[in-house]
């Protein structure tokens, strides 16, 4: 349960990647505002200054994170500037997410260029593509965000991302 919890939190950092954290600039309106919540609930209000889109959510009630909130959350803290380049509601395919020990160290031992210490054990790194968008302008677009590491897999169809050290692949 830990681990998932752990993807969930990351999730938004690798959203970032493929257009997460843009949240507000502007000083007169704060990008995050604390909400009255009920008791063990949290709430996040925020006010994305570039595309004009709030979410007021709850995101965690009874000790677990909510799914649908943070889809919400994730929405408006995307890169818009990627999202522009692709379409505004692109839908994105995930290949891999999360993975655990276990699955990474079967696709290390019988798959090339599967770390083993993979950051997809850690919920930090994804593997995307764009159904019908060009997958090398994919990997153009998350190099130019110099968000962490990107790699190129053309013959798989897929631009793997992650929220470690910048480099190419």
């Amino acid at each position: 349960m830990n681990q998932r919890r752990s993807f969930l939190k990351s999730s938004a950092v690798l959203a970032s990647v493929l257009g997460a954290p843009a949240v507000a600039k502007a000083k007169s309106v704060p990008a995050v505002v604390a909400a009255a919540a009920a008791p063990g609930e949290r709430i996040l209000r925020l006010y994305n200054t570039h595309t004009g889109e709030t979410v007021r959510s709850v995101f965690w009630a009874e000790g677990q994170f909510i799914p649908d909130a943070l889809q919400d959350i994730n929405k408006l803290l995307r890169d818009h500037r990627v999202s522009a380049k692709f379409g505004d509601h692109p839908t994105i395919h995930i290949i891999s997410g999360y993975r655990s020990p276990e699955t990474n160290a079967k696709l290390h031992a019988n798959t090339s260029g599967v770390a083993k210490h993979s950051l997809h054990m850690d919920g930090k790194a994804i593997d995307v593509r764009i159904p019908g968008k060009d997958l090398a302008k994919l990997h153009r677009v998350a190099m130019a965000e110099k968000g962490g590491g990107v790699g190129y897999y053309p013959d798989s169809q897929f631009v793997h991302m992650d929220v470690g050290r910048v480099r190419y692949w």
